[in-house]
């Protein structure tokens, strides 16, 4: 079956080449006929698993076709069964930047994210930047429900990395368009994502801050969110391992996206975790000595004239 497929294929590009041959009859190639036949020849190679010859038919079809994008874009994919990703990655986005030249910035974008999947587990530096490339055109087109999709796989690989600074600038942009959409509840689970990736920056500032200017937020103020989040900054801030362990441990947390949720249950208070002991019990403990001293005095004084 491999054989014949790939006798096929070798019949198909003799006959693409021989369209582009020019004789005394014949001044011009027929680009258009030789890039069909390499399309063909393209097709038998990958049914025969050639996928190198697969990915070479589908360039010279793009060639013939004055750079054909999906050509492009099929070499690439030929380019992922030989498990050659960044090559494929590189061809994807060739055929990305031609959609968007020819007008058609959707299947840009498509073309970008498919790459971005391609490439996450091996490069995830490069598939952040392949999804906010993707988020970037969408957002462009208006489909910010596609943009924030892509908005939100770069920042959780952002922070599975440990990207933290530009996660907490990619949740930031997240929520600015969640806000703009008036989709609010969203925007509360934003802004818990965003304190903890603070927090994990050692930044109780930033962390505050987020908090308190989430308050512009319609509904935030007296929601589960922000009541949730003022308890957390307060054990943060009174270096209280309990208080904080307790808040991340709630169902708010624990369901948040793997990667969220990770942040709340590895997140330590600054000095390992020592409790602060609370006003009102140093008072108590000043309070107590001077007790027994004044109940000591009225004794003394009960027996200071004797017994009798």
């Amino acid at each position: 079956m491999a054989a014949q497929k790939i006798n096929e294929a070798l019949e198909h590009i003799a006959k693409a080449e021989k369209y582009l041959k020019t004789g005394f009859l014949k001044w011009k190639p027929d680009y258009d006929s030789a890039a069909t036949e390499y399309g063909k020849a393209a097709v038998a190679f990958k049914n025969a698993k050639q996928f190198d010859q697969a990915r070479e038919a589908c360039l010279r079809e793009a060639e013939a076709h004055e750079n054909n994008k999906a050509a492009y874009e099929q070499a690439g994919m030929m380019l992922k069964e030989m498990q050659r990703l960044p090559e494929a990655v590189q061809l994807i986005e060739k055929a990305s930047m031609m959609y968007l030249e020819n007008g058609t910035p959707d299947t840009a974008a498509i073309a970008l994210e498919r790459a971005g999947k391609l490439i996450e587990n091996v490069s995830p530096e490069k598939a952040v930047q392949l999804y906010q490339q993707a988020a970037s055109v969408f957002e462009n087109e208006e489909r910010l429900r596609q943009a924030l999709e892509m908005l939100g796989k770069a920042s959780r690989l952002l922070v599975r990395g440990r990207r933290l600074d530009e996660a907490a600038l990619s949740l930031q942009k997240e929520k600015s368009i969640y806000k703009e959409i008036e989709n609010y509840p969203t925007c509360y689970k934003k802004t818990i994502a965003q304190v903890l990736v603070h927090l994990h920056r050692n930044d109780y500032v930033a962390a505050e801050r987020c908090v308190r200017e989430s308050y512009s937020i319609p509904g935030f103020n007296g929601s589960e969110d922000c009541a949730a989040l003022e308890q957390l900054l307060e054990g943060y801030d009174q270096q209280d391992q309990d208080q904080v362990s307790e808040v991340c441990n709630l169902p708010l947390f624990k369901y948040m996206d793997n990667d969220y949720a990770k942040l709340g249950l590895t997140l330590v208070v600054p000095g390992g975790g020592i409790k602060k002991k609370s006003p009102n019990a140093t008072q108590d403990k000043a309070r107590g000595p001077a007790t027994v001293g004044s109940h000591a005095e009225e004794e003394e004084d009960e027996y200071s004239g004797g017994l009798c």
